[in-house]
């Protein structure tokens, strides 16, 4: 897992945020933030930064009463995202490089996260992952590790972002493709509905994951999301939630897309903040053999 103290601090500032808008008392408000000291001290020896969002998350719920705490969010960043379709349309049809076009607009999605941002430009961010140079980039082996898939794994992230996640595999002509969504409402991600709603279901076969953590962990998710993760060919994982959770596999099936929004990713995949990645651990390492290995001939 990637996980470091700073998570905590960015999970308050969520906390408080959720604390504003939802109708909990005063007092409610304080069991709340009682709880998630108490679930952080428990956990601070094998903390888990999917598992303790997932934990404050029911915890919310619970004094809330309400069991999707983004709701209005994720339907105003579906909307938003489809809004923006005609005009991602003409841009990708003007490409001459289509499936890289498509990859950035999909990448660029990734900004709609109310976990680590609430504060974002859609419009600004297309713009720019349209013309900004990958800090990793392993576009051109993602391509080509999908002309030779015979099934594809393709695991959402946030609503919103699942519309740019459907241009692109319905733009590169993706076959076999599997998209999965969070086993239950948490934070923004995306869920059953959600797919519903953006018609991801028109293009793709949807499975949820089975287990409600803003990530996906393999050995807490279902029989059939497993069934599915060990037989795909290539696994396509967007976002910094889903980064947690399979980093550390070093699976060489999972490529992932994301754009980089906290220093605790940045630094782990030695990458500027901000910056957007392609990144499969294979061709990473590889990479980073070859580089050491010039240093030395030098």
């Amino acid at each position: 897992m990637i996980c470091d103290y700073r998570c905590f601090f960015c999970f308050t500032r969520a906390v408080e945020k959720l604390l504003q808008k939802e109708p909990v008392s005063q007092e409610e408000k304080g069991l709340i933030v009682d709880k998630m000291i108490t679930a952080y001290q428990n956990s601070r020896n094998n903390f888990s930064a999917p598992e303790f969002s997932r934990e404050i998350n029911l915890i919310i719920q619970k004094y809330s009463g309400n069991n999707d705490l983004y709701k209005e969010e994720k339907r105003e960043t579906n909307n938003l995202a489809i809004s923006m379709l005609p005009e991602l349309t003409l841009i990708t049809e003007k490409s001459d490089d289509r499936f890289n076009t498509t990859l950035r607009i999909a990448i660029a999605g990734n900004i709609m996260d109310f976990a680590a941002n609430d504060n974002f430009n859609l419009q600004e961010t297309v713009q720019k992952t349209l013309k900004e140079d990958f800090a990793i980039d392993h576009s051109v082996q993602l391509k080509e590790a999908l002309k030779n898939a015979g099934s594809v794994l393709y695991l959402g992230d946030n609503a919103g972002e699942i519309v740019f996640d459907k241009l692109f595999i319905k733009t590169t002509g993706l076959q076999n493709v599997t998209f999965v969504v969070r086993g239950g409402a948490v934070l923004n991600d995306v869920t059953a509905e959600d797919a519903e709603y953006t018609g991801m279901k028109e293009i793709a076969n949807v499975i949820s994951n089975g287990y409600d953590a803003p990530s996906t962990l393999p050995d807490k998710s279902s029989e059939e999301f497993c069934d599915y993760y060990n037989k795909a060919d290539v696994i396509i994982s967007k976002g910094q939630g889903n980064l947690e959770g399979l980093y550390h596999l070093k699976d060489k099936r999972i490529f992932f897309l994301l754009l980089v929004k906290c220093d605790v990713i940045a630094e782990s995949l030695k990458v500027p903040k901000n910056s957007i990645v392609v990144y499969n651990s294979s061709y990473y390492e590889t990479n980073m053999s070859n580089n050491s290995q010039q240093e030395i001939i030098v």
